[in-house]
């Protein structure tokens, strides 16, 4: 199988990634399983830290998807999004609790990108706005 990922010319990108390595919390922080990397976890929480919360229904996904991956594997953890204020001393956070239709859902978005993969020709491209600011944009302008 094929691996996308993160193309490396996206500010956002280096923005995420100058966030995370001035975090001093050495504790428990960035964790790679198979192919992801978890910002933290903790006891109880997946954690995952953002600059913004401009689209934190993909954020939500992305910890669904970390949440799902360490439940396969035994680790039971409910999800936690940090969302970093302009002024970096207020933090928002969002709370996700694991759950069976989580799972479900997940699984159904699997097998959808699988089934995008099998086709021969990818879909037709639909440019919003929100684009331009993908970590991905260059994938869809080939």
């Amino acid at each position: 199988m094929k691996k996308i990922n993160l193309e490396d010319n996206s500010e956002e990108v280096r923005i995420g990634k100058v966030l995370h390595e001035s975090m001093n919390d050495s504790d428990n922080s960035e964790v790679s399983v198979e192919n992801i990397k978890v910002d933290k976890i903790t006891n109880q929480y997946v954690v995952e830290i953002k600059k913004s919360d401009a689209d934190l229904e993909a954020a939500t996904k992305q910890v669904e998807y970390y949440m799902y991956i360490l439940n396969k594997k035994g680790i039971r953890r409910d999800g936690r999004i940090e969302v970093l204020e302009k002024n970096k001393q207020n933090r928002k956070i969002h709370y996700i609790e694991y759950s069976e239709d989580i799972e479900k859902n997940i699984e159904n978005l699997i097998s959808n990108i699988e089934d995008l993969y099998k086709q021969e020709y990818p879909p037709e491209v639909i440019f919003r706005s929100a684009c331009k600011k993908c970590a991905y944009y260059e994938y869809c302008n080939l």
